[in-house]
């Protein structure tokens, strides 16, 4: 298989792995659950467990990744995270570790349930401050704020939004002085929470999980709440200027990079990327 390329996922697959390595849940009933992930495809095995499968090789470290760090970091959190139970092996043809985790009951986050709740905005803050406290040996630090440069400004002259506010926002996200790395979601937006009977219950997807800017976390405030929800979780988060600026500047970033290369072929992309790019710009 060449590098990119997409095994061929079906049910008959799944249920292959699963009887081969695991033949204990054989006889459980295997589904597919709908919507999958961008990055996995998602089976329900029984009621109390997920099969999740890579789709593409930029995702193929998550099984192990979370295996690893979830157990340590879930005591640490207010809100649950998965519950890794086995990691897969590459086998029958497919070519990568794939994962089976405790099934997470919610629905996923919404703009249109949580936008205005003064709750949740500080349920996002009291998980954050946690996990960016979270204490252990670092495993190399991610990439910089500035390692966007060229392709953000490359976006904002595609893009229909006033290029003289976007341009003013990156300068001044790009000056913003940085803070010692801590350990991050790195993917922290709706599709990554869950909510059950209206609250915020759950934090799932843990794929970019590593050491850097605790200011890409802040990308929610701008995907999710509004005005005065965010004032909420920025006072209750207690994050400096300079921390949330950078905030505002990967909201920005990665908005841009979202609606440049998908918005034109998905319009909820499009609506959801316009949303954040233009709260970015509005606080």
């Amino acid at each position: 298989m060449s590098v990119g390329a997409t095994p061929n996922l079906d049910a008959t697959l799944a249920r292959r792995l699963v009887d081969t390595q695991f033949p204990r849940w054989a006889g459980l009933p295997l589904r597919l659950h709908d919507p999958a992930g961008s990055d996995h495809v998602i089976y329900r095995l029984g009621d109390e467990l997920a099969v999740r499968l890579p789709r593409h090789d930029g995702a193929i470290g998550q099984a192990r990744k979370e295996a690893e760090w979830l157990p340590r970091l879930a005591p640490h959190l207010p809100l649950a995270v998965p519950v890794p139970v086995e990691v897969g092996e590459p086998d029958l043809g497919y070519p990568w570790p794939w994962a089976v985790s405790r099934w997470l009951n919610g629905e996923v986050a919404t703009v249109e349930a949580l936008s205005g709740s003064h709750e949740a905005a500080e349920a996002l803050a009291e998980f954050l401050q946690a996990l960016h406290r979270f204490d252990a040996e670092p495993t190399g630090v991610a990439a910089p704020l500035s390692t966007r440069d060229a392709a953000t400004r490359s976006a904002i002259a595609e893009v229909p939004f006033d290029q003289v506010r976007t341009t003013e926002l990156w300068n001044a996200a790009l000056a913003a002085p940085q803070q010692d790395p801590v350990w991050r979601h790195g993917d922290f937006h709706t599709g990554n929470l869950l909510t059950t009977e209206g609250r915020l219950s759950a934090v799932i997807d843990f794929g970019e999980f590593g050491v850097g800017d605790p200011a890409l976390d802040l990308i929610i405030a701008f995907t999710l709440l509004s005005a005065g929800t965010r004032a909420t979780f920025r006072a209750a988060l207690g994050v400096d200027d300079a921390t949330w600026t950078r905030g505002r500047g990967w909201a920005l970033a990665t908005g841009l990079n979202a609606y440049v290369h998908h918005a034109a072929v998905n319009p909820r992309v499009a609506e959801q990327t316009t949303r954040q790019i233009t709260q970015a710009l509005a606080d």
